[in-house]
């Protein structure tokens, strides 16, 4: 593992919490220094994602919401491992995803974008790491979308997830971006990120994954900052 992936976690690779760009940010950044409160047992433990938690075709956002047949759109596997920052593997933690479908919209009743809802796609999805720390959805590659943040702003394409290291107070919440898009030059989440951590974002086109006649491959492997990660959050 290299000092470049070890070093994930420093502060040159995270994003401002104020980012004038990104409009929301103004409303949402905190105008005093973070009050760290110390971790108690209740934080440490629980609740315990396992197995039973986890239906067979949860994994599958092309089969776990079908109704009348297969969702529009280009179909994919996402697949990686999930490590922390010693390149150890994070087995049997919870991955969650959500998304916008092949025409750039979520089923959501804010969602207001003049584009179709596919009646066979709900978007979201999630499954266990294994031993090795290994993880694969099937899903959709989804659509950009407009958004109200600056004129003419569109989303690039991408798939947000959600993952769960060892207790439930290391949470990682990020954005996965496919590389090649044009609209990663104009988007203000994207380019909040510095530069030097922008490829950690960006999934990899994967011709040995990819599943011939069935599915194109891409992967998304990731860094959780455990209990023994370097702190970043000097406030």
């Amino acid at each position: 593992m290299s000092d470049k992936i070890l070093n994930r976690f420093d502060p040159e690779y995270q994003p401002a919490k104020l980012y004038e760009g990104y409009k929301s940010t103004i409303l949402r950044a905190p105008s005093k220094p973070l009050v760290v409160i110390k971790q108690s047992l209740s934080e440490l433990t629980g609740p315990i994602f396992g197995d039973m938690n986890i239906k067979p075709l949860d994994h599958d956002l092309t089969k776990n919401s079908v109704k009348n047949g297969e969702p529009m759109g280009e179909r994919m596997v996402v697949h990686g491992k999930v490590i922390n920052e010693k390149g150890q593997p994070i087995p049997h933690t919870l991955i969650e995803i959500w998304q916008a479908n092949a025409a750039g919209r979520y089923v959501h009743k804010v969602d207001k974008h003049d584009a179709p809802l596919d009646p066979n796609f709900v978007g979201a999805g999630r499954c266990m790491t294994d031993a090795e720390g290994n993880y694969h959805f099937y899903t959709i590659k989804p659509g950009a979308y407009p958004w109200g943040n600056h004129p003419n702003a569109w989303r690039p394409n991408h798939i947000h997830l959600s993952l769960f290291g060892p207790n439930i107070t290391t949470r990682l919440v990020t954005q996965m971006y496919f590389e090649g898009d044009p609209l990663l030059a104009y988007d203000p989440i994207f380019k909040s990120v510095s530069p030097k951590a922008r490829e950690f974002m960006l999934a990899k086109f994967d011709m040995e994954r990819t599943e011939p006649f069935y599915a194109l491959a891409y992967r998304f492997d990731i860094i959780l900052k455990g209990p023994n990660a370097t702190p970043f959050e000097s406030l």
